[in-house]
């Protein structure tokens, strides 16, 4: 999880009143009416208020956006906003003409019921999902009547974490027209005083910035305003577009005149610890490079300028090495190193030398790395007082040595023993981060996504400048024994200069005079013990005056820590812990009212006079754009977009719809019984699809003639290391090595992160891989005493759009665009059935008209296909010849 948290992230505040759906000649609709300067299309954001109050790090966001329709026909209005992933939604309301719809939080599987019905039901979702590196975006649409007005609310809450030295609210301004009252308000209490308060945009210079800027702290308070004008915010002095398009950046810090902080209100505590001045404990650091093939270019020459960054930053009293991985493992030095100048000159000549080859062998790397780290503390070959840490940077998953994730974590598991922290740098998106994150959580440490992008190497710097300087390690909180109830995370195995602990708790007793808290640390030099110790009464007195804050923030503050950490806990929890860890999340969710991966929040609003039901669920960080469920989900009805689909059913006959050209393309692959094909395969997403050919009871001798289906389907992901295997019988799910086997007279649906599959008795498969890839296996179920055949499966791909540009396979080479044109249509040897030249991927084809089922719906009758066929087992339509697609086996 990040290091640094934000306050209020909104992105697109207005963009975010986006209209669609609009008539063709709207100046004839609106009439001559002149409309407010800034509207678009006759809807007009008059206003939008950011208002974020911050007491004690803890923030309670409200986003207000009002527009009303000026144009004389309804308008569907947008409401966009992008806020922390680290946030939890805790209130939505929609008010049309005065009408409040407000939110309710429920348990998620209830209300993904009622989302998959309405879907099912030709009605979709505006969504949160991931957008960019800390943000998720919130989107809802609603029609709104002619000379109707509208107000959107939303709010969220955050815990703000400490960062270099300093607390950040970054918001991401972007509206898109001229907002007659555009205000950003953030008012700041800190009881321990506040120290710096300071406020810049990227979109505005610093002489317009500050007459539209208000700043202020004193004491315990801070306020900063920004309130531009409609003259303000024109992209020039004639302009009727807005040049409020990127960061607004406000950073704080507060007093540090004791390390520690205790707050008490209401029975409920937290603690603040962040001392300064002391020295930094040494450290012994191992590099794990992944230098695989993929690593190859830009991304290598990143990691190489980083690493040189870093060297420079290294301090004479640690201690390093860098382990290389590709198929092999290699190291720059058989041990630790002291960081002198000869070792650091020389460490820079063997980063400069790097270069990509090969697979890549996690388990091995880390073994070697954990090795070295514990042989240096065991053989005291480095101090006694200095702590181990090892940074692993990898941009894709395990191929060569043991690549099962399950069994990675369990050795590197064992082999750290709890001694040290792991930090996992995931590099882009083609990787499993979930497993990343896992490893790195139950060994004490964080992931981090370093993302492809211009800045890749800064990424890399700043996170080692996170870790670079320990102040403490083996932090423990302690306090009164029996005196504290359901205590958050209270143990820590580092303190890094510049971040900060926070523990908070509840108190058994509201009626005790005083509290003690201790924090005790192992320094570079010495064993610390911080003591802080508050006066009830004192407190009480102090709470009076501090009108300025929401009441029940520790509470909150408390129940928003407990729910993070209880679900971080769970990723690598199973069975009854599992079950209980979960428990406890959701019952505190709802409590809270607090949008977490447990709940939704559901909202009803107006549709064309009826109730539409709207979801609001929490995406976590798996691989990017991949939620299977959506994060906010806003019910309207909706036009399926034309797509093209791809499938293979019967006698294994490929059919390749082409909406543009509303045409397709069909071929049959003529091969043995017991013959494996590759489907599609794809090494970016890892993958694959196989499908194993069975022939009829009785066999043919004449092989022109013969009858052949898919028997058997073999569907994995490398990435999540789960594997589904289909046959007219069983479907076998393996997640790991754990393993579910299910039957067609089964109707269940099972969901992780990032996967769903859904078993209707009897008929139909649906594997959904996150937005964007689904898979529909079709179960064809022949009279038992056919004398002939089996019964068989067909397949097909519903949604492709997840899938990349390296996707190949029998049907996943034609999940990139490409043309064909037909010509000379003429009689061809069957009346019924014309001949035509087909030109397509530079080859002249011979090719006939004729008819293919489509089986999705009607699994009994189908649906007749009109298609182009091609012959001899598609050459010239697929790449190569149909044997370069025959694998070894399912898997």
């Amino acid at each position: 999880m990040a290091l640094a948290r934000w306050l209020c992230l909104i992105l697109a505040l207005l963009s975010g009143l986006a209209v669609s759906g609009f008539p063709r000649n709207p100046s004839r609709l609106l009439g001559k009416r002149s409309l407010p300067e800034g509207a678009v299309d006759g809807i007009e954001v008059y206003s939008t208020k950011v208002n974020c109050k911050v007491t004690s790090r803890f923030a309670h966001n409200v986003v207000t956006t009002r527009a009303v329709n000026h144009a004389n026909t309804a308008k569907e209005v947008s409401f966009d906003v992008e806020l922390p992933k680290t946030a939890f939604i805790t209130n939505f309301t929609l008010t049309i003409d005065g009408v409040t719809y407000p939110g309710n939080v429920k348990e998620k599987e209830v209300a993904k019921k009622q989302y998959e019905k309405a879907v099912s039901q030709g009605k979709t979702a505006g969504l949160v999902k991931a957008s960019g590196r800390k943000l998720e975006k919130f989107t809802v649409s609603v029609n709104v009547a002619a000379g109707s007005k509208v107000t959107f609310e939303l709010t969220y809450e955050e815990l703000l974490k400490r960062h270099k030295g300093k607390y950040e609210m970054y918001l991401k301004v972007q509206p898109k027209q001229l907002v007659k009252h555009f205000e950003i308000t953030v008012d700041i209490f800190e009881p321990q005083g506040i120290s710096t308060l300071d406020a810049e945009a990227s979109f505005i210079t610093n002489d317009l910035l500050g007459s539209a800027l208000t700043k202020s702290f004193s004491g315990k308070k801070g306020h900063v305003s920004f309130k531009p004008s409609l003259d303000q915010q024109r992209s020039c002095p004639t302009c009727t577009d807005s040049l409020l398009k990127g960061d607004f950046i406000i950073t704080y810090d507060v007093n540090r005149e004791s390390p520690a902080n205790v707050q008490i209100v209401n029975g409920y505590f937290v603690h603040f610890f962040a001392p300064q001045g002391l020295p930094v404990v040494p450290k012994s650091v191992v590099f794990v490079i992944d230098v695989s093939g993929s690593m190859h270019g830009r991304k290598m020459e990143q990691t190489k300028d980083a690493l040189l960054k870093i060297l420079e930053d290294v301090k004479q009293d640690d201690y390093l090495n860098f382990i290389l991985f590709s198929g092999d493992v290699t190291t720059w030095k058989d041990s630790l190193v002291p960081a002198t100048p000869e070792n650091i000159q020389e460490a820079r000549k063997f980063v400069m030398d790097i270069h990509d080859r090969g697979m890549t062998n996690i388990n091995d790397a880390l073994l070697r790395g954990i090795s070295m780290l514990n042989k240096a503390r065991e053989e005291h070959t480095v101090p006694e007082r200095s702590t181990s840490i090892i940074i692993m940077l990898t941009d894709g998953d395990a191929n060569v040595g043991e690549s099962r994730p399950k069994k990675i974590q369990e050795n590197v598991r064992n082999a750290i023993g709890g001694k040290f922290p792991l930090y996992n740098l995931g590099f882009g998106n083609n990787l499993n981060y979930n497993f990343l994150e896992n490893m790195a959580l139950e060994n004490h440490g964080l992931a981090r996504r370093i993302y492809e992008d211009s800045d890749a190497s800064l990424q890399l710097q700043g996170f080692y400048e996170e870790v670079a300087n320990p102040l403490l390690t083996g932090v423990e909180a302690e306090y009164p024994q029996n005196a504290i109830l359901d205590l958050t995370q209270n143990s820590y195995q580092h303190f890094y200069d510049g971040s900060e602990i926070v523990v908070a708790g509840r108190l058994a007793d509201k009626d005790m005079n005083s509290f003690k808290a201790a924090v005790k640390g192992h320094g570079a030099i010495n064993d610390l013990t911080f003591t802080e110790e508050v006066d009830m009464k004192e407190m009480e007195k102090a709470l009076q005056e501090w009108d300025y804050i929401f009441g029940d923030y520790i509470e909150r503050l408390w129940a928003y820590l407990t729910i993070e950490q209880l679900l971080e806990k769970r990723k690598n929890a199973w069975g009854e812990e599992k079950e209980n860890l979960t428990a406890q999340a959701l019952e505190l969710s709802l409590k809270y009212h607090f949008v977490t991966p447990l709940t939704s929040m559901v909202v009803t609003k107006p549709e064309d006079n009826e109730n539409q039901m709207a979801i609001a669920n929490k995406p976590g960080e798996g691989p990017l754009d991949a939620e299977v469920i959506p994060s906010m989900s806003y019910l309207t009805s909706y036009q399926v977009p034309k797509t093209p689909y791809y499938y293979v059913d019967g006698d294994p006959h490929f059919i390749i719809q082409i909406p543009e050209k509303d045409d397709a393309i069909c071929f049959n692959i003529d091969e043995d019984p017991g013959t494996v094909l590759r489907l599609i395969q794809d090494p970016v997403t890892g993958l694959t699809v196989n499908g194993q050919i069975i022939g009829e009871k009785r066999g043919s001798s004449d092989s022109q003639n013969r009858r052949t289906y898919f028997g058997k389907l073999g569907i994995a992901s490398a990435q999540m290391d789960f594997r589904i295997e289909v046959t007219p019988e069983n479907i076998t799910l393996w997640n790991g090595d754990s393993l579910s086997t299910f039957s067609w007279l089964d109707t269940v649906m099972v969901t992780q992160d990032g996967l769903s599959v859904m078993i209707n008795r009897k008929k139909s498969m649906v594997v959904s891989f996150g937005d964007g890839v689904a898979f529909v296996v079709v179960l064809h179920q022949v009279w038992k005493k056919e004398p002939a055949h089996h019964d068989f499966l067909g397949f097909y791909v519903v949604d492709s759009r997840g899938m990349s540009a390296q996707t190949h396979g029998l049907l996943g080479q034609f999940f990139h665009p490409f043309d064909f044109q037909v010509s000379d249509v003429h009689p061809g040897s069957d009346p019924t059935k014309p001949d035509a030249t087909m030109v397509v991927k530079n080859h002249q084809l011979t090719v006939t008209r004729g008819s293919q089922k489509d089986y999705r719906k009607d699994i009994s009758v189908g649906r007749n296909v009109a298609c182009w066929f091609v012959h001899n087992n598609g050459q010239g339509l697929i790449d190569g010849i149909h044997r370069d697609y025959v694998v070894p086996n399912l898997f």
